[in-house]
């Protein structure tokens, strides 16, 4: 009679991915404290020195990192929903999304900032609609939508970072509204 091996079940085999990402979040903390030693911590305004965000991300990281580790550690995580959606990634989707992101990132000081992120919007919700198997994706009227949906929600921000925020970002114009 032989009786089962526990550190080859399904459930510990799924725990070592878990433990990993719980290793991952607690170095992250621990790394960015270790960089916040080195910024000073002379207050500022409001009596809050420039080190206090490093240092309370880092807590909070170190904290979340060892939680993960400990759930990880002691049975994986409880009440995880099954996976869901397609069994392999759908490389193309990530083509178009990536290639939005690359563009934008190349084209911000030529098109300017509100137009760069209109064609970011558009390549990346293409590859997302293409990923979900959407019907007519080539259509022009898809494409106009999600053009002119990406222009409505770059343009408040440009504006916004602009004209009430006084940071410069990279117009098409000089005159700080394209």
């Amino acid at each position: 009679m032989t009786t089962p091996d526990s550190s080859a079940s399904p459930q510990s085999a799924a725990t070592w991915p878990q433990t990993l990402v719980g290793a991952g979040v607690l170095l992250t903390g621990v790394a960015l404290a270790f960089g916040a030693i080195g910024i000073s911590s002379d207050a500022g305004y409001g009596g809050v020195g420039p080190n206090f965000l490093p240092w309370l991300v880092s807590v909070v990281l170190v904290l979340c990192g060892a939680w993960i580790l400990w759930e990880a550690r002691t049975g994986g995580f409880r009440e995880l929903d099954a996976p869901s959606g397609a069994e392999h990634a759908y490389w193309p989707g990530f083509i178009w999304v990536s290639a939005g992101l690359l563009l934008n990132a190349a084209l911000i000081t030529t098109l300017g900032f509100i137009l760069s992120c209109t064609l970011c919007y558009l390549l990346a919700v293409q590859g997302l609609r293409r990923a979900s198997g959407q019907a007519g994706v080539n259509s022009p009227r898809t494409w106009a939508t999600d053009f002119v949906t990406g222009a409505v929600i770059s343009a408040p921000v440009f504006w916004m970072f602009t004209q009430f925020l006084a940071i410069n970002l990279p117009g098409l114009t000089s005159t700080g509204w394209i």
